[in-house]
């Protein structure tokens, strides 16, 4: 295994626009300021990976022209707070507390006065704080994501460079799992082996590592577990984590015969795979700007149901992918939202039926200006693989 170090990167000057762009939101929104806390929103604006703590980090973006953005930071943490684009470039104020200070005062002092009293606040902010600051600041709060969806959607070019980066990493793990040996291995075994690679291939960490084998691939999400894979049934592989911050995610289907070969795929699992590619296939194909996300669910759902398998696809075609594995915008039935180029999201229609088998297929699309540009680029095909 060999590591693959990232070569994208964002470039300081897009996170000085973002926050002038978040800027301008909020204010058209008639939000006063931003509250955003550890996560992923702190992250795109600022590049700050801070670290998850009790003691407070904050951005604030006041909305008034022309106003300067402040980054609030325990002092413990300053150095490397210190050393993040958005600070270290220039585009916010660097504000410290100690231990024996209020850090939620300190922000309530930068925004009160705001121009509007309502305020947004990140989505994933601690309740303790968001509590704190109801009890101090005479305002009314909403969530971040009403501005912030808007601007993380759509990926700027570095940012599809790091989920194309990846997707690649991804892929290759993929095919070094499938070429190896996987009879009488546990799942957890296997998912160890997966990351281990990841993180080998250049991954900062492996996220997630689904190994399900026979009966257990009929469980979208399930946990690695002790059982050992036998010959004669499939693996549902779905593995990914970030690289530079930008998630991979993949799904790809595993058949494992006995040595000799035998123990292959019965005929009713390679007719239902038959319609499952046909399903991911077509839902990738109808991507484009100006198509409804619920029209890709339904380019994927349409087959497998006419086939006679729609009470077994049981979740939502995609998700968007990004600073988070899980984020705008969904590829569901009843979301009206425009694709855009830029926009980044998975395509993993699946099948499953409850006590025997399961089967899932996943790529990463981005819609591109023209149709679809899939990240991913390993055998979408079912790998039927001898056990040994």
């Amino acid at each position: 295994m060999t590591t693959a170090p990232s070569r994208a990167r964002v470039p300081d000057e897009r996170f000085g626009a973002r926050l002038e762009s978040a800027r301008r939101i909020a204010a058209e929104g008639g939000l006063g300021a931003l509250l955003i806390g550890v996560g992923p929103d702190l992250r795109y604006l600022t590049g700050y990976a801070a670290m998850p703590l009790e003691r407070l980090t904050m951005l604030v973006v006041p909305s008034a022209a022309g106003a300067r953005p402040s980054l609030v930071v325990p002092r413990l943490e300053v150095l490397p707070a210190q050393g993040c684009p958005a600070a270290s470039a220039g585009f916010v104020d660097l504000r410290t507390w100690d231990e024996t200070e209020s850090a939620h005062r300190l922000v309530a002092d930068l925004v009160r006065g705001a121009a509007a009293p309502v305020i947004g606040v990140s989505d994933t902010l601690w309740a303790s704080h968001l509590l704190r600051f109801q009890e101090i600041l005479p305002a009314t709060f909403r969530p971040a994501s009403t501005v912030l969806r808007e601007l993380r959607m759509v990926k700027d070019p570095e940012e599809i460079a790091l989920l194309r980066e990846a997707g690649a990493a991804a892929d290759r793990v993929v095919d070094a799992i499938a070429a190896g040996r996987l009879v009488g291995r546990s799942e957890a075994d296997v998912a160890r082996e997966v990351r281990e690679r990841l993180v080998a291939e250049g991954h900062d960490l492996a996220d997630f590592a689904i190994v399900g084998s026979g009966p257990n691939s009929a469980s979208p999400h399930h946990g690695a577990s002790d059982r050992l894979i036998g010959a004669g049934e499939p693996i549902v592989l779905d593995i990914g984590g970030p690289l530079g911050g930008y998630g991979s995610d993949t799904t790809r289907m595993i058949w494992v015969t006995g040595a000799d070969r035998s123990l292959g795929p019965s005929a009713a699992f390679l007719a239902a795979f038959a319609v499952l590619r046909r399903a991911q296939a077509a839902a990738t194909a109808a991507v484009r700007p100006g198509v409804t996300a619920e029209s890709i669910d339904a380019a994927a759902r349409d087959i497998i149901a006419e086939a006679g398998y729609g009470d077994l696809f049981i979740h939502r075609t995609g998700h968007g992918i990004g600073l988070e594995a899980h984020e705008d915008p969904y590829i569901v039935s009843g979301s009206r939202l425009s694709l855009a180029a830029g926009m980044a999201f998975s395509i993993e229609p699946g099948i499953y039926r409850e006590g025997e088998w399961g089967m899932r297929l996943e790529d990463i699309v981005v819609c591109g200006p023209d149709g679809p540009d899939v990240l991913n680029r390993s055998d979408l095909d079912l790998r039927v693989v001898a056990g040994t």
